[in-house]
């Protein structure tokens, strides 16, 4: 069995969707030979909490504006560390950077085929890597702008 139209329509819009607020590492697996409960995941991560539910937020109004499609069920919402959002069809995992990392649902879904994304979600791939090594020659610099 594949993921049928209707859930690739959903993963598509999803994915445009978290690239379009700066998502990291934007990828989708089809499921549906190993799980009955939907044909697809979609994950996506980002470096802090607020983005987190920022692409959360988005996925939701697009999916709802352009295929009046709404979540049975969200979860991760206290803290946004880690949103899921269920639409059935259709799993969406919203992971803060470091979640994403220690959890690693990639390798966990590795061997079920990966789904072509739009353009802008593919460019998404290795942004998260990008981020930390920024983040590590900021770290290196002194406080008044001088490198360590």
């Amino acid at each position: 069995m594949t993921a049928t139209d209707r859930s690739l329509e959903l993963i598509n819009s999803a994915a445009q969707a978290a690239a379009d607020k700066l998502a990291h590492d934007v990828i989708a697996y089809d499921v549906s030979d190993v799980l009955s409960i939907t044909d697809a995941f979609l994950l996506a991560s980002a470096p802090n909490d607020r983005q987190v539910k920022a692409i959360v937020d988005e996925i939701e109004e697009r999916l709802l504006k352009e295929l009046d499609a709404k979540p049975v069920r969200r979860e991760g919402d206290r803290e946004s560390r880690w949103i899921l959002l269920d639409y059935v069809d259709i799993v969406v995992h919203v992971q803060h950077s470091e979640e994403r990392v220690f959890y690693a649902l990639e390798r966990l879904w590795k061997d079920c085929p990966e789904l072509e994304l739009p353009a802008d979600a593919k460019a998404t791939r290795g942004k998260a890597e990008e981020h930390a090594k920024l983040q590590a020659a900021e770290a290196d610099r002194e406080p008044g702008g001088e490198w360590r």
